[in-house]
């Protein structure tokens, strides 16, 4: 297929990864130098959008693609693992689609068929500084023009590459909690790509600024009718991220210790043999190996788990949507557990199949662990296993809406 040729119907999972991989392979041959540089990936980010990978979940007639919920986290962890940057900046864009996905298509359909052309959106959710908890600052208001929007944002993954900003805020008229679905290329929008984070740097991630930003109609959406399964989507997208962290510092250890030339005198394959003969140093690739392929099998299952509550979502049985929306934040929840735990393990042991010179920084090696440990620390793990562990014991329904802000010292 050409860049421009459209699929008729759903594909295979094998014809989405072969069409795919060859821009996965371009993005991850410059993904070094983008770190070594901070060079945003813009053009990256372009490849896909052309290739159609931002259209993933758009169904066929608007232009997309119609894949699943498992063929997307699936072709995310190979996105993932070429460039785990690549991958998070899309994480609001890929929730925006499945949440008008969900929406009823009279409220959809403008959205699916800007996405399936090819337009994107990035984030704009957090306030930060002294922001009460449960607080929001960020308001619409309404006009003699329609309605403007004034606020400011951090975290904003992804919207320095988008043509959209999935906004969270509150009506200045009602009080009510509304996703603003903002146009970003206007005078009332400001961008800065200043996070200041150890890793995942290259995300896009940073402040948002609106003042008197103009919002269309169409781009105002009650919260109450966001996909329910929302925060089960979001941290699914961060371990795919971590999952392609773990396959990629196994790859390219791999690739080192394939050509190592050095070795040590009391190294077991003695001080005349190659390093990729020593059973030890063998034996901690393969472990590390199985830890990123649990990781991705892990993920995946909770996908299956998100793409059952998408299948409810579509039907008037308001009692099995309940249940499958509580086994995907569960099975969302428990993955991102087994997920942090694999990753973490898998790019920081890799080290051991190497000697000092791994250290060098033109090899990039360390941006594995701290891609991974940056991704591990978002929504924390400790919470979710107490409400795991809270719905096994006493069958506490799951918090699917949470807060972050300042309380009083």
């Amino acid at each position: 297929m050409t860049k421009h040729d459209r699929w008729t119907e759903v594909p295979t999972t094998d014809e989405l990864k072969s069409r795919f991989q060859p821009v996965f392979d371009r993005i991850a041959a410059g993904a070094v130098k983008r770190e070594r540089d901070r060079i945003l990936p813009h053009d990256e980010i372009g490849w896909l959008k052309e290739a159609g990978f931002t259209a993933l979940r758009v169904p066929v007639e608007f232009g997309g693609i119609g894949a699943s919920l498992v063929q997307q986290f699936d072709l995310l962890i190979d996105l993932a693992t070429a460039d785990t940057n690549v991958a998070q900046a899309l994480r609001s864009h890929l929730a925006l689609v499945e949440d008008r996905l969900v929406a009823p298509r009279a409220e959809g359909e403008v959205w699916l068929r800007r996405f399936g052309k090819g337009e994107i959106a990035g984030n704009g959710w957090t306030e930060i500084g002294s922001v009460k908890i449960g607080d929001t600052i960020t308001k619409v208001t309404p006009d003699d023009q329609g309605f403007r929007v004034d606020g400011e944002k951090y975290y904003s993954t992804g919207t320095i590459f988008a043509e959209w900003i999935d906004t969270y805020a509150t009506r200045s008229d009602t009080g009510a909690p509304v996703i603003a679905i903002i146009r970003l290329d206007q005078p009332g929008v400001t961008i800065r790509d200043d996070w200041s984070g150890f890793g995942q740097r290259l995300t896009g991630t940073g402040t948002t600024t609106f003042s008197g930003a103009r919002l269309e109609p169409e781009g105002l959406v009650p919260f109450e009718r966001r996909f329910r399964y929302q925060t089960a989507f979001y941290q699914l997208v961060l371990n795919a991220v971590l999952t392609g962290a773990a396959l990629a510092a196994v790859r390219d250890v791999a690739q080192l210790v394939a050509a190592r030339k050095r070795t040590f005198s009391h190294g077991a394959g003695g001080a005349g043999g190659l390093v990729r003969h020593d059973a030890q140093i063998l034996q901690v690739l393969g472990r590390a190996r199985a830890q990123a392929y649990a990781a991705r099998a892990t993920t995946l299952e909770a996908a299956r788990a998100a793409q059952r509550a998408y299948e409810t979502s579509q039907g008037s049985d308001r009692t099995a949507d309940d249940a499958a929306n509580v086994d995907a934040e569960l099975a969302s929840g428990a993955a991102q557990s087994a997920v942090v735990d694999l990753a973490l393990r898998a790019v920081s042991d890799v080290f051991n199949a190497l000697g000092a010179s791994s250290s060098d920084t033109a090899l990039a090696l360390d941006r594995h662990w701290r891609n991974a440990r940056t991704a591990a620390s978002h929504n924390p793990v400790i919470y979710k296993e107490r409400i795991l562990g809270d719905h096994l014991v006493n069958g506490t329904e799951p918090t699917f809406v949470w807060q972050i802000g300042a309380v009083a010292s």
